[in-house]
């Protein structure tokens, strides 16, 4: 964080405080933290107090706080891309096997709702769609979950819109790199995961193989390791359809 960076959250951090009409020892306190670490963070010395405490801080006010990581231009997002391209690629290879038809970064809009499906899976025997959501690294289970929630609440007329389609039932599926950093976060938010994504490991991959009805599912993804599956290239599909506002359009996975 630059200079100005600290400077700026001082002067946030002291301005949400004012609104609530706190005292430094009251946020203090809110946040478990001495009113000396408060005290540094206002006046731009945030680069010595612990990312714990710093983030309890901002929370005690009601507020977020979001940490961005620059690299030599956009070379950063090349790179993070390429890892979730390949953690969809795999995904994908895998559904097809499965028989699955595959379609990748479905884009919505309805109204306030918008946004993209990593992985949209579309099972024409048991007529199932499946709701793919791939992360590079979790950073956030309750916003993870929640935006989930709105792209499987959203699936049937996604893909009837764009599929064209109609499905019987969905199935939710939260895939991440398999890890022993997101293994561990995963184990640490058990609580929310697991009511969201109950099936996992090879219950999750036999539910995908034979789906008959709605399911929930979290499995851990590798590129470069396959888990005893035969590799092969991912299978390209492209569909034909028609975007919401009735111009043709190709979906490609």
């Amino acid at each position: 964080m630059s200079g100005m960076d600290l400077v700026r959250l001082g002067r946030t951090v002291r301005a949400l405080r004012h609104r609530l009409g706190w005292r430094q020892t009251d946020l203090g306190a809110r946040a478990g933290v001495r009113q000396q670490v408060v005290s540094d963070i206002e006046c731009g010395r945030a680069a010595s107090v612990a990312l714990p405490r710093l983030a309890a801080v901002v929370a005690a006010l009601d507020a977020d706080l979001d940490l961005f990581v620059r690299w030599r231009g956009g070379a950063l997002d090349r790179l993070l891309d390429e890892r979730h391209a390949a953690l969809c690629g795999d995904l994908a290879d895998r559904l097809v096997r499965l028989g699955w038809e595959v379609h990748s970064e479905v884009s919505y809009a309805y109204y306030a709702e918008r946004g993209s499906i990593d992985v949209l899976g579309w099972h024409p025997g048991a007529r199932a769609i499946l709701i793919g959501e791939v992360k590079t690294e979790l950073t956030s289970t309750e916003s993870t979950s929640r935006k989930h929630d709105e792209k499987v609440r959203l699936g049937p007329r996604i893909a009837r819109d764009r599929l064209g389609v109609s499905a019987r039932f969905g199935i939710r599926l939260l895939v991440l790199p398999d890890h022993s950093t997101e293994r561990r976060r995963v184990a640490r938010h058990e609580a929310i995961l697991g009511r969201a994504y109950p099936i996992r490991g090879r219950a999750a991959w036999a539910t995908l193989a034979r789906p008959t009805s709605a399911a929930s599912a979290l499995v851990f993804l590798s590129p470069t390791h396959d888990s005893g599956a035969r590799r092969g290239p991912v299978t390209r599909i492209r569909a034909r359809t028609r975007t919401l506002n009735g111009d043709p359009t190709s979906i490609n996975s």
